[in-house]
């Protein structure tokens, strides 16, 4: 073993933290000085070392710059439409009182694939409040499951940013990530939301903090459920066919070379999520009597928080190319390969100590990502496999969260809770979803 590579990786990884953390340099920045201090210690020449952040920040960007931007538009225009609410008032009208848990926990699954968390949680909330008050059960009840879902989602699903840009740097096809993001997604959900809302809510009853300002009669206006759910899921099913049909699964169905032609064009998440924003624009915007220039101005808006995302995932990717050239994510791998030692558990260690002790689940992601990748040269694995790799990274970076995540500040303003309170729903709530989405993703792991 190289123990001068050794040193060196360890060491970046503990400045890497003390950057973030103490100093409170922004993680773009940080991974490039990483960078730059593991491939000079490493004894790399300056010019090998530029070298290969530009070849890591470009081989990332070219992919998920694409995808986060188209993404970000697309959710921009489904919030401007109310199309989040109009999903939540239709599935507990659907269900009633006595399942809106599950309901909510359903509503914020499906709305967090296009919509930030945040965004999203700060457009539902209203809804929570007043189900507290009309029930009179604890806040908790509603809350947790849809945060749940809506934490879950943006963990596991593409187009949110996290899985994509760890799909990119492990080189896993994005529509297997999206099929066993779904299959690990929803009991995950389920345990850490309806279920654990209902022991907890037991114990900690909140009433809502103050009152809705949810407006009756502006939900008469809001888009059809049919039309909302059917520009959600069309990149996604696009995605996912071209997936299938293109995979060995498909070898011997003898498709018309149109078909495949056609599935290979539209199915490309880039095509996907162009068609999904154009039917938006039209539907949600156009036809809905939104004037060109408040489209503009929202979707413009919008692409001012996918471009911190975009650099800091690009800054990932070179700091895998770092520690490919060094030779130290060889040595790394080749320190770890075992049976007892899967890279699903590999992964998930890495991700859930970086974001324990800095608090950003993308930074975990992109770390572990980078740190876990020079693994895959050692043994050959499926494309099935890489996907649910990118699920136990993403399972790993959602673990605990506290103080330093700005989640967690969220929940408790929103939730009127105690930071106490906050440590036994958000903190436990996040913990359940890291290990829910482990144990299913190790299982998945042996089972493709």
């Amino acid at each position: 073993m190289d123990y001068q590579l050794l040193f060196a990786v360890i060491t970046g990884v503990i400045l890497l933290l003390i950057l973030i953390l103490r100093l409170k340099l922004q993680a773009f920045l940080a991974l490039l000085i990483i960078c730059v201090f593991v491939g000079a210690f490493s004894g790399l020449a300056p010019e090998i070392i530029l070298d290969a952040i530009t070849k890591g920040m470009g081989g990332t960007l070219g992919f998920v710059a694409t995808v986060v931007g188209l993404g970000s538009l697309f959710g921009a225009v489904l919030e401007h439409s109310g199309g989040a609410k109009q999903i939540a008032h239709y599935l507990i009208n659907k269900f009633g009182i006595k399942k809106a848990p599950w309901s909510i926990m359903v509503t914020g699954f499906l709305v967090a694939i296009p919509v930030f968390f945040d965004v999203a949680f700060i457009i539902l909330i209203p809804l929570i409040y007043a189900l507290q008050r009309k029930t009179k059960r604890s806040l908790l009840l509603y809350a947790l499951p849809l945060l749940s879902g809506l934490a879950v989602t943006h963990a596991f699903i593409p187009p949110t940013p996290g899985p994509i840009a760890v799909a990119d740097i492990l080189n896993a096809n994005l529509g297997w990530v999206i099929v066993f993001g779904f299959i690990t997604g929803i009991p995950t959900a389920a345990v850490a939301g309806p279920f654990f809302a209902k022991f907890i809510s037991k114990r900690i009853h909140i009433d809502a903090p103050y009152e809705s300002l949810e407006d009756d009669e502006a939900q008469l206006n809001l888009p059809p459920t049919g039309l909302i759910l059917s520009i959600i899921f069309l990149p996604i099913a696009l995605i996912v066919i071209n997936t299938i049909l293109s995979s060995p699964l498909a070898e011997n169905w003898n498709l018309p070379s149109n078909l495949t032609y056609v599935t290979a064009l539209l199915g490309h998440p880039f095509t996907a999520l162009i068609l999904a924003n154009l039917i938006a624009w039209y539907f949600l915007g156009i036809r809905r009597n939104v004037s060109k220039e408040e489209l503009l101005s929202i979707s413009t808006k919008a692409l001012y928080p996918a471009g911190v995302i975009i650099l800091l995932t690009g800054a990932g990717g070179a700091f895998k190319q770092i520690l490919i050239d060094t030779g130290a994510g060889l040595m790394i791998a080749e320190s770890l390969t075992s049976d007892y030692f899967p890279p699903v558990v590999f992964g998930f260690i890495i991700a859930a100590i970086v974001r324990i002790m800095q608090g950003s689940s993308t930074v975990a992601m992109i770390t572990a990502a980078g740190i876990t990748a020079p693994l895959l040269g050692v043994s050959d694995y499926s494309e099935m496999q890489l996907a649910v790799l990118v699920i136990a990274i993403a399972a790993g970076a959602s673990v605990f969260s506290h103080v330093n995540d700005s989640g967690f500040w969220l929940v408790k303003q929103y939730l009127g809770l105690t930071e106490k309170q906050t440590f036994k729903t958000w903190s436990i709530l996040t913990t359940l979803i890291a290990f829910t989405g482990l144990i299913v993703s190790t299982i998945l792991w042996y089972l493709v």
